[in-house]
């Protein structure tokens, strides 16, 4: 049986791999950690995480098809869980950073249900910061179980 343990690395394709460096070193608070210009990729330190960042234009990227635009994304979004939850804080920062922000609201992640702001980096993938939880994950379902209801 397979049992994951985290997520190690998500990889966004980027139009402007320096304007989303800057968005996820500057704004957010991630690290560079590696860079392979010759292939296209800057890897991010995310916590325990990677986020890699891989140029349309570059060697890894070109294996993509067309680049994200108005009509398709990467993704739907990325979750980041942040150590220090101060949304007043948080929002302001965003905004000194001229960061279009999305909803803010309670929403359940993999460690329970807790307080959450989605904003969006330079290419328009949402991205939602998580605080911590105020209650506790649902307990795993088992096999040929729906859960009714929700998140």
């Amino acid at each position: 049986m397979i049992r994951i343990a985290d997520i190690d690395h998500v990889v966004l394709r980027a139009i402007d791999i320096d304007a989303m460096r800057r968005f996820y070193v500057d704004v957010l608070g991630c690290r560079e950690e590696r860079r392979q210009d010759d292939i296209g990729l800057v890897q991010l330190r995310a916590g325990a995480s990677l986020i890699d960042l891989v140029s349309v234009e570059g060697k890894l990227g070109r294996h993509g098809g067309a680049a994200p635009g108005a009509d398709g994304h990467n993704v739907d979004h990325i979750c980041l869980r942040v150590e220090v939850y101060d949304e007043a804080a948080i929002l302001a920062h965003l905004e000194v950073h001229g960061v279009r922000i999305g909803e803010s609201g309670s929403r359940y992640g993999a460690r329970g249900e807790g307080p959450s702001i989605y904003l969006y980096d330079p290419q328009g993938n949402m991205i939602e910061l998580k605080g911590p939880a105020v209650t506790g994950p649902v307990p795993p379902l088992c096999a040929g179980e729906v859960r009714r209801g929700g998140s």
